[in-house]
Order: structure tokens, then sequence, then C-alpha cells
């Protein structure tokens, strides 16, 4: 198998949804070899929003969970997932009643 060499630069996204329906993404050029880590640190997200934690975030990479230290390709998305706060299953028994609330008035 033969070696692959990286890349001399990438260029990469790096997206966070603070809160539903507003995403802050920033697209980054870095050096090839960066990690999920670097993409995060350079993409200034830590501070521009003062309640994520970026020792403690769950990261992934085009929807798959990844590790800080994950190395990076070319165009790669790097994504930063909030917390959940309501279980999705409740939250969606809760949009069906209400649904169903509001055409049984009718």
């Amino acid at each position: 198998m033969a070696h692959v060499e990286p890349a001399a630069t990438l260029s990469v996204s790096v997206a966070y949804s603070p809160r539903a329906g507003e995403v802050d993404e920033v697209a980054l050029t870095l050096a090839g070899g960066s990690t999920v880590l670097d993409a995060l640190m350079a993409s200034g997200l830590a501070q521009r929003h003062a309640g994520l934690d970026v020792t403690n975030v769950r990261l992934g990479v085009w929807g798959k969970l990844r590790l800080p230290d994950d190395l990076l390709r070319d165009r790669d998305r790097v994504e930063v997932y909030r917390p959940l706060t309501v279980d999705p299953k409740e939250a969606r028994r809760l949009r069906y009643r209400q649904h169903r609330e509001r055409y049984a008035k009718k």
C-alpha cells in the first residue's frame, strides 16, 4: 500500500449552531496534517460564543463523531455539537400533541 503525503494546505469549515435556526460557520485554510482540534481553535468560535467549552464538546466531521486529535482532509466540515436540551422522542410527542389539539378545535 502506497504512503499518501498530506496536502500542503487544507480548506475546511467549522460549523456551530448555538441555538435552533442559527449557524456560525467559518471557512479556514490550515496546514496539512491539522487536526479537528486545530480547526476548532483556529475558528475563533470559543471567543464568539462565551458558553462554548472547547475542552468538553462533542465534535464531528460530516455528521460522524470524531476525536479532537483526528486528522482532517481537504474540504472537511468540522461540526461542533451542542448538548440536547430535550429528548428527541419527547419533542416529537409534544409536537404531535400540539398538532392534534390545534386541529381538534376546528
